[in-house]
């Protein structure tokens, strides 16, 4: 009886929390802005990656980032160095940022600038490698990243996450030269789990893979919101 309530628990606050994030979608979609839900385990780099994207798309993209922390706004702080809007999200004791937090932020953008005008919104979700990916809010794309100093078991071990990835990025490729690490093992658990996704081994330190990032970044801008579901490249850099 307890399995069953809970159970029925989750499903009310999962099909809640989807009709929240259909309701954000409309909205990017109506002032044509794409957003993308980036997601990792603390400390995989998610905001060195994003440091490094607004230093480089700044110019070229209007972007504007939904920050997400349990506690602080650390991150915040740091990605506002950059000139872009930057809406942080403290979720107290929550491990993933839900379609209401972004709506929030959704509803700041709108109040303090002209949202029509932005082309890109980042989602930086709550470090956690189990409960972002199952709650939507209102992203066109899925981006998780996966540190090389993580192991080469994560996909298998976190499937969710990677299944419902659109890009992984493979980081922290800098310390490969000092780590008993496969990265093809790492690639080939992930394609395991999910075919389609792209596949970027990146290092925000030495710079690798980064313009192949900002590519495919470039890419969902510029195309459709429907990320389509072909079979996934793996980009050699």
């Amino acid at each position: 009886m307890h399995q069953t309530f809970d159970a029925a628990l989750e499903i009310n606050l999962l099909h809640a929390n989807q009709a929240g994030a259909d309701h954000n979608r409309q909205h990017f979609d109506q002032w044509g802005i794409t957003c993308l839900n980036i997601m990792s385990s603390p400390g995989a780099g998610k905001t060195v990656l994003l440091e490094k994207t607004l230093a480089a798309l700044s110019k070229q993209l209007k972007i504007a980032v939904i920050e997400g922390d349990m506690t602080t706004q650390l991150d915040a702080d740091r990605l506002r160095q950059y000139g872009v809007p930057v809406i942080a999200i403290t979720t107290g004791r929550s491990c993933h940022l839900d379609s209401q937090m972004v709506a929030g932020g959704i509803h700041q953008l709108a109040k303090d600038y002209h949202p029509e005008d932005f082309d890109l919104v980042l989602v930086e979700n709550v470090g956690n490698l189990v409960c972002p990916a199952e709650f939507e809010v209102g992203e066109h794309g899925k981006v998780a990243l996966l540190s090389i100093t993580e192991g080469e078991d994560k996909p298998l071990k976190y499937p969710i996450m990677f299944q419902e990835a659109d890009c992984v990025l493979i980081t922290k490729m800098d310390l490969a030269p000092y780590l008993e690490i496969n990265v093809d093992r790492i690639i080939n658990n992930i394609r395991q789990i999910n075919p389609y996704a792209m596949i970027i081994p990146l290092s925000g330190k030495s710079g690798t893979g980064m313009l192949t990032w900002f590519d495919w970044l470039k890419q969902q801008v510029t195309t459709p919101h429907e990320i389509p579901k072909t079979l996934g490249a793996y980009a050699i850099t």
